[in-house]
């Protein structure tokens, strides 16, 4: 049996309650992260995922980029990112772990803990410290529910890059070819 076209005349129509209710969330839920996206840019002069990889090396401990990237629930190479750009701006060094020569290490400047300290609580922040506050079961049916949300929109198999972090032009150039 062949798969039937999508039809279109679904989101058309008038939609259940519990898919309104579901949208009325995801707005609340997009409204509140973007507003404190918008907050972190004017207080901090950041991105949120740059103020959120900062709060990840809060500890003041060397850390190396694959920890960073467990701590940042994301994949190395999105952290990678974002910490050349923190680098850059003088907010973090990277050098070579004092207990493993083999091992790289990042670690917030002064400049990195003084912004971190008048800033605003990173947005990831928010959305992390809200879902740990549900019980297990609800964790756990949030995580079930979203992704097969994110199958039935075709999007499950999509890198799933840090939130608030643009996309920079050369992966876009890499991902048209």
């Amino acid at each position: 049996m062949s798969a039937q076209p999508r039809s279109h005349a679904s989101s058309r129509t008038a939609a259940p309650r519990t898919v309104a209710a579901s949208i009325d969330s995801f707005r609340r839920i997009t409204r509140a992260l973007r507003l404190a996206e918008r907050r972190t840019q004017f207080e901090a002069g950041l991105s949120a995922a740059q103020l959120f990889v900062l709060h990840a090396l809060a500890d003041g401990n060397e850390t190396s980029l694959s920890e960073l990237a467990e701590r940042t629930m994301t994949d190395r190479s999105s952290v990678a990112a974002v910490v050349d750009r923190l680098f850059d701006a003088g907010y973090v060094v990277r050098g070579v772990s004092r207990a493993d020569r083999r091992r790289a290490a990042i670690v917030l400047t002064g400049a990195g803990r003084a912004i971190l300290a008048r800033a605003p609580q990173p947005p990831m922040v928010l959305l992390v410290d809200a879902i740990n506050s549900m019980e297990p079961a609800q964790r756990a049916a949030l995580a079930t529910g979203l992704a097969a949300l994110t199958s039935a929109m075709g999007v499950a198999d999509e890198p799933a890059g840090m939130l608030f972090e643009e996309v920079r032009a050369s992966a876009t150039r890499r991902e048209r070819r």
